[in-house]
């Protein structure tokens, strides 16, 4: 601008020819005439410069994006997220900033990119909490060798159950969608997530206690939008109908809640982004596990690791800031609120109790009257203060969740049910019926007869009280080439003989000769040691009267030659 301004004052007052100005101050003509054109520059053409580095992974960004178009909209790639894989997967040093801009480009022209502003808020520590529910997507994969049970675990209760999800066979994903529960601490930026597989009251209400003891504390307002868990009906204004279970949760817990109006998401903010952040940086790619106890576990560490992030232009670190918090929450209430919803309820003819329209099988005979539990994650029957049967919680309709082990005794007076015994499909759709019991069934029929085979089957399954316990000695049986239920039972008494591997020796001696004999080949030979106790007291009982006997026999002898020689 300076240079512009000298040439044209030089042309005004000086010079006067554009060769004379160019001579002058050594610059081109072409420069001149521009100057004595406008007083403002051209702006200059804009030079693309090349990306040695990022043009042997444009392929892989492409692939990225064009994956991101079938995935959930809120679980695509950021660009600092690509950047990352770029790192890790490929090994490359191309910098973040040419990956930013590559990818903003290729986004506007897949029309991927969206952007929002937010105003800045600020808070008192300990004064509020925003909380939301979010949908993720998640791939539960089965492996064989947990029996095909998921472990549910919500806020530090685990329950095994195979219902909370369609079981797939080995090395299949069923994806699913889940229901994450967040709680973000407004002044230190803490957040923390739990995932349920309904967004249920019972899960709104036990997610918050588990927050609360994350947190070690309880905030003095919690923002919420209209969720039908805590609002019945929307009034005027500002004003709420609430439900009257989450009024008493209120209470319990001491805090004040505030809900936004209608449609307005943006008025908690807060929790919004943190949602946006958490999954785009910790459930991206889609992540993979095999049952909740792994997938909240997951999302507990990535909690725990946010802690050491600073957010925007903030000085301190999350934990910090949230140690800073802590002393400003509220007490902690002395007991939970109890959550469950107990029902008593009549065992049918099929050994099943109806709750909320599904049927879970027990061990009770028809007729029993149970306590039923409901719980968020599971329910549990009751009889005599005693739990009997503990069920994953079903959130489908009208299904029946069997459990095969509660059949056992009815299956033990009639074997003919067994083959179409609807617990026994479950068990085989839920991977915990192996196909080593099949073969086991099959050689025991052929031995015994069908009726009497399957009855052996169930005596052995009614001993181990578990499918689980019960497997390893019925393949340890068959890889010995026997199907002996006594040789089955031989193990389960001593499971130390079904633990070694095959190949295990065992040093003996026949007619002198040292022989070795695997684990396999054992059990052909070894039976239990005979117990001869009572003959050798038979024995030694006899010994004694035949004793007692001649030395009677003796004494009469002598008796009678006495005689004789004193009739002499």
């Amino acid at each position: 601008m300076e240079l512009y301004e000298e040439i044209r004052r030089e042309y005004r007052r000086g010079c006067g020819t554009v060769k004379g100005v160019a001579d002058k101050l050594c610059v081109h003509r072409r420069t001149v005439r521009q100057a004595l054109e406008s007083a403002v520059p051209t702006p200059a053409k804009e030079r693309r410069r090349n990306r040695p580095l990022l043009e042997p992974v444009t392929g892989f960004v492409d692939e990225i994006l064009r994956t991101d178009r079938q995935a959930p909209r809120k679980q695509r790639h950021t660009a600092h997220r690509i950047w990352v894989r770029l790192q890790q997967e490929l090994g490359s040093t191309v910098a973040e900033s040419t990956v930013r801009e590559y990818v903003r480009e290729r986004k506007q022209e897949l029309g991927l990119e969206r952007r929002e502003t937010f105003v800045p808020q600020c808070y008192q520590p300990g004064q509020e909490a925003q909380v939301d529910w979010y949908e993720a997507t998640v791939d539960f994969c089965r492996n064989v060798s947990d029996g095909g049970v998921s472990d549910a675990g919500i806020s530090g209760d685990f329950v095994g159950s195979g219902s909370w999800r369609r079981a797939a066979q080995e090395g299949e994903v069923d994806r699913q969608k889940v229901q994450v529960f967040a709680l973000r601490a407004m002044y230190s930026g803490a957040a923390f997530h739990l995932a349920f597989p309904h967004a249920t009251q019972q899960a709104f209400l036990e997610a918050h206690e588990a927050a609360f003891a994350y947190f070690g504390g309880v905030f003095v307002t919690l923002r919420y939008d209209n969720l039908s868990s805590a609002v019945k009906k929307i009034l005027r204004g500002h004003q709420r109908e609430e439900t009257q279970r989450f009024v008493a949760f209120r209470s319990h817990w001491g805090f004040e809640a505030q809900f936004c109006n209608p449609a307005q998401g943006h008025e908690k903010g807060g929790v919004e982004g943190e949602v946006g952040y958490f999954r785009r940086n910790h459930l991206v790619p889609v992540p993979r596990v095999a049952n909740w106890w792994e997938l909240n576990g997951l999302l507990d560490s990535a909690c725990r690791a946010d802690a050491e992030r600073i957010i925007g232009s903030r000085s301190c670190r999350v934990g910090q800031l949230l140690d800073e918090e802590r002393p400003h929450l509220l007490p902690l209430a002395a007991e939970c609120f109890d959550l469950q919803e107990v029902l008593w309820v009549l065992v049918d003819r099929h050994g099943c109790v109806r709750v909320k329209t599904n049927s879970y099988s027990t061990p009770l005979r028809c007729g029993s009257r149970v306590k039923v539990v409901v719980a968020a994650v599971r329910v549990e029957i009751w009889q005599e203060n005693r739990c009997v049967a503990v069920h994953g919680r079903c959130y489908e309709r009208h299904r029946q969740i069997l459990e095969l082990e509660h059949y056992l005794g009815v299956l033990l007076r009639k074997p003919g049910a067994m083959p179409g015994a609807l617990p026994l499909a479950q068990a085989r759709r839920q991977g915990r019926w192996p196909a080593c019991f099949d073969q086991l069934w099959q050689r025991l029929q052929e031995r015994h007869g069908h009726q009497d085979g399957t009855r052996l089957l169930v005596e052995l399954l009614l001993e181990s009280r578990s499918l689980e316990k019960l497997r390893p000695m019925v393949e340890q049986a068959l890889r010995s080439g026997t199907a002996d239920v006594a040789a089955i039972r031989l193990l389960m008494r001593s499971p130390a003989m079904a633990s070694p591997p095959p190949h295990t020796l065992l040093q003996m001696e026949v007619n002198g000769e040292p022989l070795e004999l695997t684990m396999a080949q054992q059990l052909h030979y070894e039976r239990a040691v005979p117990d001869v106790s009572c003959y050798d007291r038979l024995r030694t009982v006899h010994q004694q009267s035949v004793h007692q006997e001649s030395v009677h026999q003796e004494s009469v002898h002598q008796d009678s030659v006495r005689q004789e020689v004193d009739s002499l």
